[in-house]
């Protein structure tokens, strides 16, 4: 009996866990281990910001996958690896040994620039954490009848958030007593083409944001900019660079130039065989693309694929990811911006297509979607052990 251990439960691992539920592997034992029993999609998370969405409409559950496909769901935090003793170190379970092991932890938001300010900091990951934080803050600002905020960060994420946080806050308080700033720091969403920059940028301006090109300190108070002007803020939202977990430098694994794991062809470590990565937590060196959760859920099935190759033997499937990607950006209210490789266009209907996809993707992993493939495989077994 040989023991696949999965690190993480982020989109790459749901579809290694739905696979599972619908045929397991003989002879092979398989551990989740994860901080959290449900998988939060940040896809939907500004939708859910904004009230569009219900909480449990945006996650995906893990024990019940984690059952129907006979893992066994540790419920801890990682925070150590041995790969030469092939031992995963738990904060509470300790050692787990493996056979082969698969990280799908994600990444950390880099916070280090704005950890002086003595506004109340919020940052985006861990996401669980987040929602936490975003609901007191909600239920605070409205208490207080006024909201003074500034989220930092340029990228999709950032935007999406900050007019999600508008829009909501807007729902229970005059427009003048609420102020959101955009702090764009390295420029609004690097990396994307000029057409869909112009419209979020129209689109600020319609919604009445201030924006700000320029990267921001913390400082008490609220922010610092290079200028020495300040903005005074309540609280401040993080949605900067991404950073590998601090246990991953002595993690003794070959690491990228981000100090992510190096993965190549097919999504195994380029140091380790018997490792593989997938999600924020690692980095291609042979095809390198951005950290999104779009290159998570694609990597999936080959990940899945490749850790049974491994398994028993087999030669690895090659998986080349894909050079464009969809990009369909909330805007607050129920209207969304779409850009696919130079072509744009925003609207109503465009959120419409962004809900239907959403929703059809989170389907898949409601329990009522486990499909039984025969007649030795249940819908739903007892978690191996304890959990």
């Amino acid at each position: 009996m040989k023991r696949l251990v999965l690190a993480g439960g982020g989109h790459a691992h749901l579809h290694v866990l739905k696979l599972l539920a619908r045929g397991r592997w003989p002879d092979v034992e398989v551990v989740l281990v994860t901080p959290h029993v449900r998988q939060v999609y940040s896809g939907m998370l500004p939708g859910w910001i904004a009230g569009h969405y219900q909480l449990d409409e945006c996650v995906a559950p893990l024990r019940p996958l984690a059952d129907a496909a006979g893992v066994r769901l540790i419920q801890d935090s990682v925070i150590g690896l041995d790969p030469r003793r092939r031992i995963l170190r738990c904060a509470e379970t300790g050692d787990i040994a493996y056979d082969v092991l698969s990280l799908d932890i994600g990444a950390q938001v880099d916070q280090s620039t704005l950890a002086a300010t003595t506004a109340t900091l919020l940052s985006i990951r861990p996401i669980e954490h987040f929602i936490v934080e975003w609901s007191r803050t909600l239920e605070s600002c409205v208490r207080a009848g006024r909201a003074r905020m500034a989220v930092v960060g340029g990228g999709a994420a950032g935007v999406e958030l900050a007019l999600a946080m508008r829009y909501r806050l807007l729902k229970d308080l005059p427009e003048d007593t609420v102020e959101v700033l955009l702090v764009e720091g390295r420029g609004l969403l690097n990396g994307h083409g000029e057409s869909v920059i112009s419209r979020v940028r129209r689109m600020l301006d319609k919604r009445g944001f201030v924006s700000v090109r320029e990267y921001a300190a913390g400082c008490d108070g609220g922010l610092l900019f290079p200028d020495g002007s300040r903005f005074d803020a309540d609280y401040v939202i993080a949605t900067t660079g991404v950073m590998p977990p601090h246990w991953l430098s002595d993690s003794h694994l070959a690491l990228a130039q981000d100090g992510f794991i190096a993965v190549g062809d097919g999504q195994q470590s380029v140091s380790h065989a018997n490792v593989f990565a997938g999600g924020d937590i690692a980095s291609r060196v042979d095809r390198p693309h951005a950290k999104s959760g779009v290159y998570a859920v694609r990597a999936g099935p080959i990940l899945a694929e490749n850790l049974h190759r491994t398994l028993t033997g087999q030669g690895l499937a090659p998986y080349v990811p894909q050079r464009r990607s969809l990009y369909l950006l909330a805007t607050g209210p129920r209207h969304a911006i779409a850009s696919w490789n130079g072509w744009t266009a925003e609207g109503e209907w465009v959120w419409r297509w962004k809900d239907w996809i959403d929703r059809r993707f989170m389907k898949q992993y409601a329990p009522l979607e486990y499909v039984v493939k025969d007649a030795t495989t249940k819908s739903r077994l007892e978690p191996r052990g304890k959990s």
